[in-house]
């Protein structure tokens, strides 16, 4: 599904309550725990808070990615990694950032940004798997939150002072740490740094995640390697590097931990693959024609290779050259029956070729096989609009929100379905919650009184002025945290 630009960025619920109980895993671990002591000054549901305020702030600052393919296949990962961790207190959210260099970070309330780049350059998926395993340990070995209670100790600032210069400096570094230095006087090399012994139990904590979660923990240390081998005699490290150091005894570490697990079964990362070439393709710096380039070079060699073949498909797609791309899709089709990937460049080719009928009865197929599945849903949804059906769309979408409050794009999509149906009610709603996931309250209240406006029900009414009381609310929050 190829997403149209916009200006909007997206949502916390109205029709259903956004309160989510933390989750408590059942698993434990037999390895000592040094993070996991309470935190007095920050309770889990004002971790949970102070996370949910980041992500506004993310999704306000930082480019990131609506792609249902792309989220659906991150979040895949993340959970998996999450289903195997201990001491998880809260649900996790993995959201991608269209940006080259080399990072990932977790914030409070299982929060985890990650950029493309780590896709860019890692070589499979135990590679990206071992990153985010070692953020997923910092948040639930509670680095974070000992690290912001342990400053607020230490320098007369409250705790919302803190957590919203922190949150500033993973947004924005070069503004973050000045911000940091001027609201605890920290020095900047260090600002945002773990310790040594944080930075080691994440690794610890995080290859026993990776490996309970069936992939090879020697991911983890051949990432360090490359990394730690790639900048060593550069100038300007990664930011990655500059927040999580890498000595020379971390790595040895690494790969001695890793060399203690026996895998036993070879991971099929073939969705991994799939998605760094869509990636390579979309959303990374080089061209559509460099890309095209490079997959015909590669695919010399490897000339049934399905991930280079569909770099090859999109690269085509994105140069005009669709009937060359039509062919290699199909082919993928036909290998790869179930494969999402596949089914999102099929419904875009049906929808460039003014197919949308042919792309609408797959699609339904597939809805009745995966009912809830979110890349089915918004290929769906893109084609019902294209054939005038909104109301069918808006219907299908409203249950998605309400299931998934925080979906950007969800209320995004809704909105799009609201305005062609002429339900301005909910447009106006789906378009509240939009700007309040960015945190612009202002024009969030002047949707919902729009709202309001062209409303009898007495039912939306109550739900309206409700809404209307949290976001005031999550207003004043967003601005103690700036202060």
């Amino acid at each position: 599904m190829i997403m149209k630009r916009s200006g909007f960025v997206v949502a916390s619920g109205l029709l259903i309550a956004s309160l989510c109980a933390p989750v408590l895993a059942v698993n434990e671990s037999q390895l000592p725990d040094i993070g996991t002591a309470g935190v007095a000054a920050l309770t889990i549901d004002r971790e949970i808070v102070y996370g949910d305020a980041f992500l506004r702030q993310a999704r306000a600052q930082l480019p990131i990615i609506d792609d249902p393919v792309l989220t659906e296949y991150l979040d895949d990962l993340g959970q998996r990694l999450v289903s195997h961790a201990s001491d998880v207190r809260f649900p996790f959210t993995f959201f991608l950032i269209r940006d080259d260099t080399i990072n990932a970070a977790a914030f409070l309330g299982g929060k985890v940004k990650v950029h493309t780049g780590l896709f860019l350059n890692a070589d499979n998926e135990s590679e990206l798997a071992s990153v985010l395993a070692h953020e997923i340990s910092h948040v639930t070995q509670r680095h974070i939150a000992r690290y912001l209670e342990a400053q607020t100790r230490q320098t007369p600032v409250t705790i919302a002072g803190v957590v919203g210069s922190v949150a500033l400096a993973l947004l924005n570094p070069t503004v973050g740490i000045a911000a940091l230095q001027t609201t605890m006087g920290i020095q900047a090399q260090t600002a945002i740094n773990y310790t040594r012994d944080n930075e080691f139990e994440a690794d610890r904590v995080g290859m026993k995640l990776l490996n309970d979660a069936g992939f090879d923990p020697m991911g983890m240390a051949t990432f360090f390697q490359k990394l730690a081998a790639t900048y060593r005699y550069a100038s300007k490290p990664p930011e990655m590097l500059l927040t999580h150091p890498l000595p020379e005894t971390r790595i040895t570490e690494a790969r001695n931990r890793a060399a203690s697990y026996h895998m036993t079964t070879p991971h099929d990362d073939l969705n991994f693959k799939l998605a760094k070439a869509r990636i390579q393709v979309r959303f990374s710096s080089e061209t559509p024609e460099g890309m095209l380039s490079y997959f015909n070079r590669q695919l010399v060699r490897s000339p049934s290779q399905a991930d280079l073949l569909y770099g090859k498909a999109l690269a085509l797609l994105a140069t005009g050259q669709t009937a060359e791309a039509v062919t290699i899709i199909d082919g993928l089709a036909k290998r790869l029956p179930d494969n999402l990937f596949i089914l999102d460049t099929q419904t875009d080719i049906d929808m460039s070729n003014h197919q949308a009928a042919k792309a609408i009865q797959r699609l339904e197929q597939w809805q009745r096989r995966l009912p809830n599945n979110s890349v089915v849903i918004f290929n769906l949804a893109s084609g019902y609009l294209d054939q005038g059906q909104a109301a069918k769309a808006a219907r299908m979408l409203d249950l998605y929100v309400r299931n998934h409050p925080d979906s950007n794009l969800g209320w995004r999509t809704l909105v799009d379905a609201c305005q062609q149906s002429g339900d301005e009610t909910n447009m106006h709603i789906a378009l509240a919650e939009s700007r309040a996931q960015a945190g612009d309250y202002i024009r969030a209240m002047d949707e919902l009184n729009l709202a309001r406006a062209t409303s009898s029900d007495k039912l939306v009414l109550a739900r309206i002025d409700a809404r209307q009381v949290q976001l005031e609310e999550a207003k004043r929050l967003d601005e103690s945290l700036r202060q």
